[in-house]
């Protein structure tokens, strides 16, 4: 059966404190709302979502990535509640699914359980020894009877431990039926999306529940349940990579962004940061390591190594204290302490300590281009745009100005001088 999908995103998200939309706050440096439109769009390609709270914000960091997705606007002035969003949705196909705004953690193969599932409405629920402030699901005679929201819940339903996900699959007919017949007769005065499992039963609709994994479902509401969260997220992103083959040093210590890929044998250091669509090939990833962005192939990087994006770094060195941005290198050794950027070095060169790739003139950026079997002595200051051609000796302290030539040693210092017993002509009058 076809599915039309709809997420609710309208709320205020007070409890998170912050003038950023809740929907926008970041889990594994993605803001959430587009993490659960991933999943949507594995399901569906009629996807919608309902805002209200600073809704272009939202909408264009929706329609940034996921520029299909239909905006609808929720009036939280006279229509506040789930049921509420919903006032003006009109589903293309014949079922809908519902999904919270605030649920990053879900995942599609999970919700298409919710799908497949033959009942004309079907509720996602799970069992906690800990229901706080979640709606509880009554049953009666095996039977969903309703939903009881916290608010309105007598002491006996508080003791329910069986809760609402506030994810439900319902057909597109069966929902245009009850949305209507939904009131606001509540002590929040809100139109409860809750109120549509008694409605439907009135209607002797087949209701039934699937049970699913509170972590997967959590709602996240304020930084602490974010943190939460992204921790999660965390254990199942290095789970996952674990499995394929990848050694993880001390894994709670490292960060891997969802969108990075590792192909072959790689190795993962503790305190490691790993960012963007960086794709680690058959290397090893030292202690206190960031990645941004950059594709690392046969090499090994740190510890205290910062690869900025858009590096292209293949079997080559790259040692502690070393920043690469923009950098192409092949065959390469930069032991420590330099920064590398907007350059191309091959195969067989030697980057000594402390050097440094002028690269900025203060209005544009330049190329370094540095061929193979170049040995660069320490504490050089390469000045773009400069090319240096193959076999070529830069000798340590030496400022290069300018292109040098294949075979050729450059030396550019200034004379040495000394003055005996300077110090004590100065000190010691």
């Amino acid at each position: 059966m076809k599915t039309s999908v709809i997420v609710l995103a309208a709320g205020l998200g007070t409890r998170m404190k912050s003038h950023k939309p809740k929907v926008l706050q970041k889990i594994c440096n993605k803001s959430m709302i587009l993490h659960i439109l991933q999943s949507a769009f594995d399901l569906s390609d009629d996807v919608s979502v309902v805002l209200a709270h600073q809704k272009e914000l939202v909408a264009k960091e929706i329609l940034q990535y996921f520029p299909k997705t239909q905006i609808l606007e929720q009036d939280l002035k006279h229509f506040p509640g789930t049921a509420g969003a919903l006032k003006n949705y009109i589903p293309k196909n014949e079922k809908v699914l519902i999904l919270c705004g605030d649920m990053p953690l879900m995942k599609s193969q999970s919700l298409q359980r919710l799908i497949e599932n033959k009942a004309d409405f079907t509720l996602a629920v799970f069992e906690t020894k800990e229901p706080k402030s979640y709606g509880r699901v009554v049953f009666k005679n095996q039977q969903i009877e309703k939903i009881v929201e916290l608010k309105d819940a007598n002491e006996e339903e508080k003791k329910i431990c069986c809760c609402n996900a506030g994810i439900y699959a319902i057909n597109s007919n069966l929902l245009m039926q009850i949305l209507p017949l939904i009131s606001n007769e509540n002590k929040a005065k809100e139109y409860y999306l809750t109120d549509a499992v008694k409605l439907a039963k009135m209607k002797n609709a087949n209701i039934e529940a699937v049970f699913v994994d509170e972590k997967e479902f959590m709602g996240v509401n304020d930084k602490f349940e974010l943190a939460l969260a992204e921790n999660i997220m965390q254990e199942k992103i290095k789970e996952y990579w674990s499995k394929q083959g990848v050694i993880f040093h001390l894994p709670h210590t490292s960060f891997i962004d969802p969108d990075c890929e590792f192909i072959g044998e790689c190795e993962v250091y503790e305190n490691v940061r790993i960012e963007g669509q960086s794709k680690i090939i058959n290397s090893v990833i030292k202690s206190s390591s960031v990645i941004e962005n950059s594709i690392v192939e046969n090499s090994d990087i740190g510890p205290l190594a910062h690869l900025r994006p858009k590096n292209e770094i293949k079997n080559t060195h790259i040692g502690n204290f070393v920043e690469c941005k923009n950098a192409k290198l092949n065959g390469v050794k930069a032991g420590h302490l330099s920064y590398l950027g907007d350059c191309e070095i091959e195969e067989g060169t030697n980057i000594g300590c402390g050097t440094i790739t002028c690269n900025y003139d203060g209005i544009k950026k330049h190329k370094t281009l540095i061929g193979k079997n170049v040995f660069i002595g320490s504490d050089t200051q390469l000045i773009a745009p400069v090319k240096i051609e193959d076999e070529v000796i830069i000798a340590a302290g030496s400022c290069v100005d300018r292109d040098v030539l294949k075979g050729s040693l450059f030396i550019n210092r200034s004379p040495s001088k000394t003055i005996k017993d300077y110090f004590y002509k100065k000190f010691k009058k």
